[in-house]
């Protein structure tokens, strides 16, 4: 895990709701390698309904790159479609981790 790279003032943090085929394509894992390298804390996981919901704090530069990452996904996934909502910033996480399922 990664310490973070902003502080609370400076950080941005966003829901993610990714849809298409994204469970078992490598998604959760591709995308905390991607958050790591860019330095975006917080977390990912795999949804019932076969999406894969995701929060994450950072810069607004980095976020941006992330979240437009998540539009094409590691090669196996096929994403139809990423929501994006503001998230609370009060809890700034360390790293960027897998959950399990909700």
């Amino acid at each position: 895990m990664q310490h973070a790279r902003f502080t609370p003032d400076t950080a941005v943090a966003r829901h993610l709701h990714i849809t298409g085929r994204v469970q078992e394509a490598d998604f959760r894992d591709s995308m905390a390698m991607q958050a790591d390298a860019l330095g975006v804390c917080g977390w990912v996981r795999d949804r019932r309904d076969g999406s894969v919901e995701a929060v994450a704090c950072g810069t607004a530069s980095a976020l941006r790159a992330l979240i437009e990452w998540t539009h094409q996904g590691p090669l196996q996934a096929r994403v139809h479609r990423v929501a994006v909502t503001q998230a609370d910033t009060s809890d700034v996480l360390i790293g960027f981790e897998q959950r399990a399922p909700d």
